[in-house]
């Protein structure tokens, strides 16, 4: 199994004129190596650019995503990050949504496709990261 942030599905849906290629190859090559997931976080992420969520289901059809719960295991992991992040200065006063994608494939041990990997190598350090070089 191999995670997608929402970074990718836009770049796609936008055909973002610097990463369009590259998150559609990566996304191509992968779903020949694993199934492809996203998390209701993800979901949520891109939910806003639709007017309901039968439209937005339709889009994500294009995708080969499987849609996964966040397991207990990964919201506790993505608390205990946000910990880690407030201890060291971060000012913002919710669990941020990459920590529960981040706990997530953590917790699976599954890799993560995403163009930000910043947060995601700082609080989740054993996530294989596919990133751009």
């Amino acid at each position: 199994m191999i995670f997608v942030d929402s970074n990718i599905v836009f770049d796609i849906w936008d055909r973002d004129p610097a990463w369009f290629s590259w998150s559609q190859q990566q996304i191509l090559n992968l779903t020949l190596l694993d199934e492809l997931a996203i998390n209701p976080v993800v979901y949520a992420e891109v939910s806003p650019r639709f007017n309901s969520r039968n439209r937005l289901d339709e889009a994500l059809q294009s995708f080969p995503f499987l849609l996964l719960g966040i397991p207990r295991e990964a919201a506790f992991r993505a608390g205990l990050a946000f910990l880690q992040y407030r201890k060291q200065g971060g000012t913002k006063t919710n669990v941020l949504p990459d920590f529960f994608i981040g706990a997530h494939a953590a917790v699976l041990g599954a890799p993560l496709l995403t163009r930000d990997p910043r947060r995601y190598a700082t609080y989740f350090p054993t996530v294989r990261l596919i990133t751009p070089a």
